[in-house]
């Protein structure tokens, strides 16, 4: 009995391990435990990589079938132990004529879709929106640029509590351990966004793997980058370079919503306006003096004035 469930068990492994180059095709925007495949990612980017990813894949795949079937074959009928007589030359032009041009063609071939997809990734005219990212030690700053908002993002504080504390993190409760900030940066779907990437002390990188780009940010240099999400959700990533003690805590949190949500969203971190101040009242004009009234300059005569004197 015992070694019937055992070969069960080897059985089921097998199956689980011969069935994983079929499900890694359904990959989720973020990456999960023994994931095989690239993911496709949310965004035109991820899609690009994606596809690049793809060719040069099974071209690799049919290059191997090819060489190691040819290997195999050969070693198999022309063994030793047939009578096989080693080959007597050591130069055929046609041969190496023919494993010199395939490989360039190959090559042609793989690199043209290619390069018009990493064009594509650099392209960041028509942006609909501007999106400032700084990186801090241990942060980031988010600018929405002409919106008067911006905000910091940082590691969320259960995270940092049961880090510094040695507590054993728990997957039921803490599912997105270390992935968590307290601000998220919040997006629009079907929206072309540009991000302007930069440090303020020293090099961090931006990395979010399911919008399918990564960029470093660096102090004095502004890098671009765009993107736009094509499926609504919450997409994590995390700084991609070496940038201190505190490096491993810096997750990114994307939340990509609808127009109308984010429209309503970005409205409400506004500042208020300030209160118009209100309008003076009007000076009324003074009344005009009184015409019969005699000014007190032309009232009689003072005692210092001399009595006038009678005429003989």
């Amino acid at each position: 009995m015992t070694q019937v469930n055992g070969m069960w068990k080897r059985l089921v492994t097998a199956c689980t391990l011969l069935a994983m180059p079929a499900l890694a095709w359904a990959q989720s925007a973020d990456p999960h435990r023994w994931q095989l495949n690239m993911g496709k990612g949310v965004t035109a980017s991820s899609q690009h990589a994606y596809d690049a990813h793809m060719i040069a894949l099974w071209v690799c795949i049919v290059i191997g079938v090819i060489v190691f079937g040819a290997m195999g074959y050969a070693m198999f009928k022309f063994r030793h132990s047939k009578g096989a007589v080693p080959a007597q030359f050591s130069h055929n032009t046609t041969a190496e004529i023919i494993w010199t041009v395939i490989p360039v063609l190959i090559l042609v071939v793989m690199a043209w879709p290619a390069t018009a997809k990493l064009i594509a990734m650099y392209d960041t005219r028509d942006a609909e929106m501007t999106v400032k990212v700084t990186g801090y030690q241990w942060m980031w700053k988010y600018d929405y640029l002409g919106e008067d908002v911006s905000f910091t993002s940082r590691l969320d504080r259960e995270s940092d509590r049961i880090r510094q504390s040695g507590e054993k993190p728990d997957l039921a409760k803490n599912p997105h351990y270390l992935l968590d900030v307290d601000n998220q940066l919040v997006l629009p779907t079907n929206t072309k966004i540009r991000f302007v990437i930069t440090a303020d002390d020293v090099i961090h990188a931006w990395w979010v793997p399911a919008l399918g780009w990564k960029q470093d940010a660096i102090p004095g240099i502004v890098n671009e980058a765009w993107t736009d999400i094509k499926e609504p959700g919450i997409y994590r990533g995390q700084c991609a370079e070496l940038c201190g003690k505190d490096h491993g805590f810096m997750p990114i949190v994307v939340k990509a919503v609808p127009k109308a949500e984010f429209e309503q969203w970005l409205a409400s971190k506004k500042p208020a306006p300030a209160a118009e101040p209100a309008p003076a009242a009007p000076v009324e004009p003074a009344a005009p003096a009184d015409a019969t009234t005699a000014p007190a300059a032309e009232a009689a005569p003072t005692a210092e004035t001399p009595a006038p004197t009678a005429q003989g």
